[in-house]
């Protein structure tokens, strides 16, 4: 706790990487943000900052200049996801992020996405370019049984969307609790699952979750919809299935990213791709920054931020657990 005492006792400097931060006007007074670019060495006379704020991007090169910082004490991330600061924050520093800020913007991405695949809206598209009025009988989101493996902000997010749809939800979390089943059980889900969304972190123990094995216990004609991180996708497995048109899917990350030219996912059939786009929306990082504040505030004022991923304070098996 010598991390929040000090953080009551002082006047908090707080590093952020983009003129939205320099805005915090509902901030308290104790707090004082300093402008520094990511890459670049800190700012000389800011070396006594205590907070840095990090966005998605640019992660080794800001993570490697945590070390020149002897008064750091929190690291606030921009973003829900976090896995690529975990390595990087020095021993005894917290990190927060940024859960609260996407996940009802990025929720709205796998809605359009699904809507998009099962009402056929790329074909109606193609046959109003060539000028053909012809009907057809789509699918529709009603009854369908949707996976989602993560339960974190993002994951309820999307459930509360999908509800006014009629569709059967299924939350799938790291341990088993009240409305989430177990990542253990998840084997048993899968043949009856219409379509999976995936939104988890990725860490060693999730990366390529989704894999040939995972593909094969879907039914024919189940979608695969990736918006949390590419990796959590064995992409090989992925374009086998498209291929071969027994699934479909929709990615708004990919392995590798940004994806390269040439790659079989650009010509994959039964896929949309995004360019990891889910949460990019008009108010995102303003909306990002009310989050971040408030993380800061409370530990200004002597408590541990509430999105408290890793670090001093944080509880056993919370900063591993799934979140978006």
């Amino acid at each position: 706790m010598d991390a929040v005492i000090d953080a009551k006792a002082q006047r908090l400097k707080v590093l952020v990487p983009d003129n939205l931060g320099l805005d915090l006007s509902a901030a308290p007074p104790t707090v004082e943000p300093v402008l520094y670019r990511p890459g670049d060495p800190w700012p000389t006379e800011d070396l006594d900052a205590t907070v840095v704020v990090v966005g998605y991007e640019n992660a080794p090169a800001v993570g490697a200049r945590f070390a020149d910082l002897p008064g750091l004490r929190l690291v606030q991330t921009l973003n829900a996801g976090y896995e690529q600061w975990l390595p990087l924050v020095p021993d005894g520093v917290m990190l927060s992020n940024g859960r609260g800020a996407h996940g009802g913007s990025s929720a709205e991405w796998v809605v359009a996405a699904l809507l998009f695949i099962y009402r056929d809206l790329r074909l109606f598209n193609e046959q109003q370019s060539e000028g053909i009025w012809r009907r057809k009988d789509t699918e529709t989101l009603i009854g369908k049984r949707v996976v989602i493996l993560g339960a974190g902000d993002l994951a309820v997010n999307l459930a509360a969307r999908l509800a006014p749809f009629e569709t059967d939800v299924a939350l799938v979390g790291r341990h088993a609790r009240p409305g989430v089943h177990a990542m253990a059980d998840v084997d048993g889900l899968l043949p009856d699952a219409d379509a999976v969304v995936v939104l988890l972190p990725e860490t060693e123990a999730t990366r390529h979750i989704v894999d040939a094995k995972f593909l094969a216990r879907l039914r024919d004609g189940a979608v695969v919809v990736n918006a949390g991180r590419g990796g959590l996708v064995d992409t090989d497995a992925l374009v086998a299935e498209l291929t071969s048109g027994r699934l479909r899917a929709a990615l708004d990350v990919t392995d590798p990213e940004p994806l390269p030219a040439g790659h079989p996912l650009w010509s994959a059939p039964g896929l949309l791709l995004t360019p990891h786009v889910a949460g990019s929306t008009h108010g995102a990082w303003d909306r990002a920054w009310a989050v971040a504040l408030r993380q800061i505030e409370v530990y200004a004022d002597g408590g541990l931020p509430p999105n408290l991923v890793a670090g001093p304070g944080v509880p056993v098996g919370q900063g591993d657990s799934p979140a978006p």
